[in-house]
């Protein structure tokens, strides 16, 4: 192996990968790559667009080289039935975005929460006895939600959805999980009255992304105070209007790429067992997001 160069593939290469579809959009394969050439791993990181979910898994189930696999939309639930051993945050959860071979066992894991976690607490922000709104009932905020929870460093936790029965689940099982206060509420009804009243706010929906409404604000109608801190999961733009907007007020900002590069970090550390160079990750981050 060798360090600073990619390692030639051969038979003794290992293989990791993220599956999903659609997938061709990742960011993970420049991600992960980079951090296995930093650290001279003889491993690559491939990216499958995956329709048939049963059949990829028993693919990789039997190739010996196989390490590990980041799950996306839409298998992020479908893939806990393939595995051998699902941990219970994962299963607190709902869903699996982590795949990690360990003695020729498939084990799943989530590790979203854990990166969104490190990310607030990296950007300065005290969750002590604070109130956190999210917008969305998605898997993401699902997995933050819980690791929020988990912290037990929050007083209450807002779960605002434009659903009402996803909404009233997801707080039902945080209400059955931890003790920290739950709420919930329709987004379009509720999302100005109760923005006002947190101190960390959320965006856990698609809304602001490239190509999914990227010219409009998540939180519409919502007066920002520079007092609060916002969280947008979409890292693509890395400014999003939700962004700009609690810029010009002064908050303070929890980039979504920190979330994205915390969570494959604690990802690459489980597939190898070595610390994840972390500055190597943001830096091939960055270049592949504005290339």
């Amino acid at each position: 192996m060798r360090t600073g160069t990619h390692p030639s593939i051969n038979s003794d290469t290992k293989l990791c990968a993220v599956i999903g579809n659609p997938v061709l959009h990742s960011l993970s394969p420049a991600m992960h790559n980079a951090a296995f050439q930093a650290v001279g791993l003889d491993c690559v990181y491939l990216a499958f667009t995956v329709s048939d979910l049963a059949g990829c898994v028993a693919g990789l189930r039997a190739c010996d080289g196989f390490q590990g696999l980041s799950v996306t939309i839409p298998h992020k639930v479908a893939i806990m039935e393939h595995l051998d051993h699902i941990e219970e945050d994962a299963l607190q959860v709902g869903c699996v975005n982590t795949v990690v071979k360990k003695e020729g066992k498939l084990v799943g894991a989530v590790t979203d929460g854990t990166g969104a976690l490190r990310a607030i607490e990296n950007s300065g922000v005290n969750l002590k006895d604070k109130c956190v709104l999210f917008a969305g009932t998605g898997g993401a905020a699902r997995a933050v939600a819980f690791a929020l929870s988990a912290s037990g460093l929050p007083k209450k936790i807002i779960i605002l959805g434009r659903t009402a029965k996803h909404v009233d689940r997801l707080s039902q099982d945080l209400s059955d999980y931890g003790n920290t206060e739950i709420q919930g509420g329709l987004l379009d009804e509720e999302l100005v009255a109760l923005s006002g009243q947190s101190d960390l706010l959320i965006n856990a929906t698609p809304v602001g992304m490239y190509g999914v409404g990227e010219d409009e604000n998540s939180f519409p109608g919502v007066i920002l105070r520079k007092e609060q801190a916002v969280f947008d999961m979409v890292y693509r733009p890395e400014k999003t209007v939700f962004v700009k907007e609690a810029l010009l007020a002064g908050c303070t900002i929890v980039p979504g790429l920190d979330m994205l590069l915390y969570q494959a970090a604690i990802q690459f550390e489980m597939w190898t067992g070595c610390p994840a160079p972390e500055s190597v990750m943001l830096a091939a981050l960055k270049k592949a997001l504005h290339s």
